[in-house]
């Protein structure tokens, strides 16, 4: 694929996401509630987890929230993502979509929608956009069911 094709599914997936996010709404029951912010644009990301009844997998993720199409698109993109991982394969990913933020790596077959935002990282300054959800869950996963009033990801 071209590069001029690769910029263009990159354009229309984050648009696609952004208008009609397949994730958006809160999850029943709530297992994990964490809110994120972007400071420096504004992004915020209110995030809900629905855990199994071990409650070491991850049965869905919601999001609600106000931000730039990357910052949702990402979001909605990563609750699709998270269905079925256990926290700690979840956690992986999370590190995994950071690194790929940072152009050193990209995601298997299995996940290969996330890759279209490797487009991002051509972008320095809207990496926060991408990466504000990803935070948002780590921290929602690694807390106890009470939240830190925000994370941030500066």
């Amino acid at each position: 694929m071209t590069t001029g094709n690769l910029r263009d599914l990159y354009q229309q997936v984050i648009l696609e996401r952004y208008k009609k996010p397949k994730f958006r709404g809160v999850t029943a029951p709530v297992h994990r509630h964490q809110r994120g912010h972007n400071p420096s644009c504004g992004d915020t990301i209110e995030l809900t987890v629905q855990l199994d009844g071990t409650g070491d997998r991850i049965e869905e993720v919601r999001f609600e929230g106000e931000g730039c199409a990357i910052a949702m698109a990402s979001a909605d993109l990563m609750a699709e993502a998270m269905r079925g991982k256990t926290t700690a394969e979840a956690l992986d990913m999370v590190q995994r979509f950071q690194t790929m933020m940072q152009g050193k790596a990209e995601f298997s077959t299995e996940h290969r929608k996330l890759n279209v935002m490797q487009g991002v990282s051509q972008f320095p300054v809207r990496i926060k956009c991408a990466t504000l959800t990803w935070h948002t869950l780590k921290a929602a996963l690694e807390a106890s069911t009470q939240p830190t009033e925000f994370v941030s990801n500066e």
